[in-house]
C-alpha cells in the first residue's frame, strides 16, 4: 500500500498520489507562476506576492523552496508577452528589471532556460530599429576581427554553422562511339558525344564557428576560413526557423546560409543592422 506524495496519506494498491491532490498541486503551481508573471508585467502587487504565493504554495502541498522558482516562472512568461509583438518596449524593459531587482534575481537564475538571453535580444531589437549603437554585448576575450574605426559591434553569435550553396556539373546521355579498323593499326571512331549538362545544387556545411554584427558587416570565421560581408552589399535577406541566408550583390556570389539557432532574431537583427549610427 502506497502512500501519496502530497498529502502523505495512503493512496492505494500501487498507487502513489490522490488524483485529487495531484490536481490541487499542479492548479497552486499554475496559480502561483501567474501570479507572479502578472507581477512582473505590472498588473499585480510586487511587494506583497511572496506571501500570495506561500499561501497557495501550503495548501497545495508545494515546498516553500519552490515558491522562488515560481517567481522565475512567471518572470518568463512575462518576457515572452512582451516580446511576442518583435521586440521590447522601454518601459517593459524596466518594469521586467525592476521585478527581477526586487527580488534579487541573477542572470544566473533567469536564463536558465535562455529567456533572459531572449530578454536582451528583444531590448538589442528596439535599440538596433531606433537607430542607436546597443551596448549590451560582453565577451570574455577578444574576438578575432579587424574592425573598422567606422563601425560598431552589435552582436556576437557563437558556434554558428556557415552553408553555401554548390553548384555541380555532370554530363549525362553520353556516349564514346563506336570504333572499328580500317586498316592494320589504324582504327577509326564515330559517332562519340559527351551528352547533355546537367547541373545540380548541393549545400555544403563549411564550418561552424563565430558570427559578428556591425553597423557595417558581417564577419565570419572557423577553422576552415574567415570573411566578412558589407551589409550595403546584402540584395536579399531570407528568414529560416533557426538563421538565415544572404545574397550578395555580385555576378558569382552564391547564397550563404548563418545557422544561429534564432532565425527570427538574426534576420530582424541584419535587416536593420545597416540603419544604426
Amino acid at each position: 500500500m502506497g502512500n501519496c506524495k502530497y498529502c502523505g496519506q495512503p493512496a492505494g494498491f500501487l498507487r502513489s498520489q490522490h488524483k485529487e491532490c495531484a490536481a490541487k498541486h499542479d492548479q497552486g503551481w499554475q496559480n502561483m507562476i501567474d501570479l507572479a508573471e502578472q507581477a512582473a508585467r505590472g498588473l499585480g502587487d510586487i511587494s506583497g506576492l511572496r506571501s500570495k504565493l506561500a499561501s497557495i504554495a501550503s495548501y497545495s502541498f508545494i515546498p516553500a523552496e519552490q515558491i522562488n522558482e515560481a517567481i522565475i516562472r512567471g518572470w518568463e512568461q512575462a518576457v515572452t508577452h512582451f516580446i511576442e509583438d518583435g521586440d521590447l518596449s522601454a518601459e517593459e524593459e524596466k518594469q521586467l528589471t525592476s521585478f527581477a531587482t526586487h527580488f534579487a534575481l541573477s542572470q544566473n537564475d533567469l536564463d536558465q532556460r535562455g529567456i533572459y538571453t531572449q530578454f536582451v535580444k528583444g531590448a538589442v531589437l528596439r535599440e538596433v530599429i531606433e537607430g542607436n549603437i546597443p551596448e549590451r554585448v560582453k565577451t570574455d576575450t577578444p574576438l578575432p576581427f579587424n574592425f573598422q574605426k567606422s563601425e560598431s559591434l552589435i552582436w556576437v553569435f557563437d558556434r554558428v554553422d556557415y552553408y553555401e550553396d554548390k553548384t555541380r556539373r555532370q554530363y549525362v546521355g553520353g556516349s564514346s562511339g563506336v570504333s572499328f579498323r580500317v586498316a592494320k593499326g589504324v582504327y577509326f571512331r564515330t559517332g562519340g558525344f559527351r551528352g547533355r549538362p546537367v547541373e545540380t545544387t548541393e549545400r555544403v556545411h563549411l564550418g561552424t564557428g563565430i558570427m559578428a554584427v556591425t553597423n557595417k558587416h558581417i564577419y565570419f570565421t572557423c577553422s576552415q576560413k574567415t570573411f566578412r560581408v558589407r551589409l550595403d552589399k546584402i540584395v536579399s535577406f531570407t528568414p529560416f526557423s533557426d538563421g538565415v541566408g544572404i545574397q550578395r550583390d555580385a555576378a558569382t556570389a552564391k547564397p550563404q546560409f548563418f545557422i544561429t539557432g534564432d532565425g527570427w532574431f538574426t534576420y530582424n537583427l541584419l535587416m536593420n543592422a545597416g540603419n544604426v549610427g
